[in-house]
């Protein structure tokens, strides 16, 4: 006949041996927009995020809970943070006879006053980098129309270091190669941009940038 005793201490035993059940842990989605000029900083974005969160690159800035800029916008309607600072440089072909230059002269070169024999790159308007250098050095005045435009600043790196007589914009991250700089933007703010105070995992991510 099993004893009571033994029974009970059975009991005990296998109640001790079921594994004690971990809730279940939310994973958030951080949906993050770089442009072309800050993608240098998605890798700080993706080692700054938190446990149970995974970072997804967006395909554009409606998409997206993190926006990097260069630079603040014309109209900033949103908190914006800034997470590091960038310079902007006015770069030449090695073999270009364009040497260091005044704000002034970098103005009139751009504008199509200067040597004829230099060709400029710029970026679309819309582009951040553009717009630092529109405000930074043009300051009301327009671009030359026999400006040629890139779609990005490694089109812009690939231009200035393969062909001679060219004048270009680039942010330092993005200065590889054989190509010199000839004036600098210093200071530029590297902001990330939300559409509300930022919360939870994203408030998270925000601060680990700035440290």
């Amino acid at each position: 006949m099993v004893s009571k005793r033994f029974i009970i201490s059975l009991i005990f035993l296998t109640t001790a041996c079921v594994p004690a059940i971990t809730p279940a842990v939310e994973t958030q989605l951080i949906s993050v927009y770089a442009t072309p000029a800050t993608q240098p900083w998605l890798a700080d974005i993706f080692a700054c995020a938190p446990p149970a969160t995974v970072i997804r690159v967006a395909d554009s800035l409606a998409n997206a809970d993190i926006s990097l800029r260069l630079g603040e916008p014309d109209l900033l309607t949103t908190p914006a943070f800034q997470i590091d600072s960038e310079e902007v440089l006015v770069v030449t072909h090695r073999q270009s006879p364009v040497q260091n230059m005044t704000v002034g002269e970098v103005r009139e070169l751009f504008a199509g006053q200067g040597d004829p024999s230099v060709q400029v790159w710029v970026y679309a308007a819309g582009e951040d980098v553009q717009g630092v250098f529109e405000q930074a050095v043009m300051q009301g005045r327009s671009v030359t129309s026999l400006a040629r435009l890139v779609i990005s600043p490694q089109h812009m790196s690939d231009v200035l270091n393969n062909e001679p007589d060219t004048v270009g914009i680039l942010p330092r991250h993005w200065k590889v190669g054989d190509s010199r700089f000839v004036y600098t933007i210093p200071d530029v703010p590297v902001l990330a941009l939300v559409d509300s105070q930022p919360q939870g995992a994203i408030h998270e991510v925000i601060a680990c940038l700035q440290k």
